[in-house]
Order: structure tokens, then C-alpha cells, then sequence
């Protein structure tokens, strides 16, 4: 499925946490919003729900544009969700690795979030007006050197999502929950340089049978640390028995 236009800003939907039950996502939310609007509390009953969005929308509208945006979406139910993706693997880059939802920016797009939810919605068919956003974290730079501004968001717990085979060859899902407190393992990546193949061993995730590591996986280890003070060292470091000739 593909979009014949960007979603509309103005009309994005913002999730206020005091409205939101679940704890664990009321406190993401919390955090998430209090260091976008650098404040420290989070609005008080007395404040306005429209006035309240509208800063939300304000600071993401005038975050700097990155070259890329992924959508870190996550169901808003009981037993919340993270939607995670496998990429096609005969793309160019990042054959057959996980990902969040997500792409390069369009100079149409006019900001991370429109970006994010496009892409978002061309890979899983996942509508807009379904997405409620949260906020943002810290930027990440990609191995091709791009920068990938990751858009945290709470979806709707009833969607039913397509991939886009061209680029998407599964979509699945974490326990989110379960996720926070879910211990890393090393996963060991194959690095040529020249004539020589070295071994890097980084930290990653298993989810579903999925290993979650390179740039989703820092995505998400700064997402721990902001929404839960879960500080995860991330790494890359030569195996011990790295170096041998192709």
C-alpha cells in the first residue's frame, strides 16, 4: 500500500499521559514528554488538552530534519506491544535485518514525525489517524553515515497491518514489557575490511525468533535508559578470534 500524500500535521493525534491507563506507558510518556518540553512535571488536570498537544507539536515541528525517520510504535492496551519489522532481503541496505518502520525524508514531508508516519504507513499500511504521538528520541546515526530521528509513538491495539513486499518481509512483535527487563546477548556480525574478514560481536535483543541489534537496537537501548533508567551498554568490539583471510 502506498500513500498519495503525507499525513497531515495539524490533524496528528497527541497521547496526553494523564490519559493514559497503562502504567509503564504513562510513565514513557511522561519522561518523553517532559525532556521535549524540557519541563519536569507533566500537565496538571487544570491544563488545556488542546493547549497541551499543540506544545507537543510545536517542538517536534521545529526539531531539525533528519535524513531519515523511523516510527518506534507501540500498542496501547494491557500487555503493550512494539511493532518491529524484518527487511526484505534483496534490498540494498540493510538486507534481512530488523527495523522499525521508516525511511528517508521527503522534501515534502516538511518534518521527522510526517516522515516517520508516512514511511510508516507505505511498509505496514498503518494508518495515521491511528497513531497517537508521543514524542522523540535522540538521534541515531545509520552506517551509512545518516542521521535517523526515532518518533515514539502509541497505536491503536485492533490494527490489522500489511507488509510491503518490496521492502518488508515480516512483521512482528515484542513484549514490550517484557522487552525492558529482557537481558542482551552478544550477536557477532561479520566485517570485512580489505582482503581481511573480521568478527564484531555487539549486544542484541532476540524477539520471536528475530535478533534486534545494530542501529534499532540502540534506538530502543535509549529508549530504556529515557523511559525507564535501564542504562544498556551498547558496544562493538573485534572477537577475540577476529582476524583471518577470506
Amino acid at each position: 500500500m502506498t500513500l498519495t500524500h503525507s499525513p497531515r500535521f495539524d490533524e496528528l493525534s497527541v497521547a496526553i499521559p494523564r490519559h493514559i491507563q497503562q502504567p509503564v506507558l504513562r510513565q514513557m510518556a511522561e519522561r518523553l514528554q517532559a525532556q521535549l518540553l524540557g519541563s519536569d512535571v507533566s500537565p496538571s488536570a487544570t491544563d488545556s488538552d488542546i493547549g497541551y498537544c499543540a506544545q507537543i507539536l510545536d517542538a517536534l515541528q521545529h526539531t531539525p530534519v533528519a535524513d531519515a525517520s523511523i516510527l518506534v510504535a507501540i500498542t496501547n492496551e494491557a500487555r503493550p506491544r512494539l511493532l518491529l519489522t524484518r527487511r526484505a532481503g534483496h534490498l540494498n541496505n540493510h538486507a534481512g535485518e530488523v527495523s522499525c518502520a521508516g525511511g528517508k525524508h521527503d522534501e515534502g514531508d516538511g518534518n521527522n514525525v510526517v516522515t516517520a508516519l508516512r514511511e510508516a504507513s507505505e511498509e505496514t499500511a498503518l494508518p495515521a489517524s491511528r497513531v497517537h504521538i508521543i514524542g522523540q528520541l535522540p538521534p541515531q546515526e545509520s552506517k551509512k553515515g545518516l542521521s535517523v530521528r526515532p518518533i515514539v509513538a502509541l497505536i491503536d491495539s485492533d490494527l490489522t497491518l500489511v507488509p510491503e513486499l518490496g521492502e518488508i518481509a515480516r512483521i512482528f512483535w515484542a513484549d514490550f514489557e517484557a522487552l525492558i527487563d529482557a537481558p542482551t546477548v552478544e550477536y557477532s556480525v561479520p566485517y570485512p575490511v580489505g582482503p581481511e574478514r573480521y568478527t564484531m560481536v555487539t549486544p542484541s535483543w532476540q524477539v520471536e525468533g528475530e535478533t534486534v541489534w545494530g542501529l534499532t537496537g540502540r534506538v530502543l537501548a535509549s529508549l530504556m535508559e529515557i523511559g525507564f533508567d535501564r542504562e544498556v551498554d551498547w558496544y562493538y568490539r573485534l572477537a577475540d578470534e577476529a582476524i583471518h583471510s577470506r
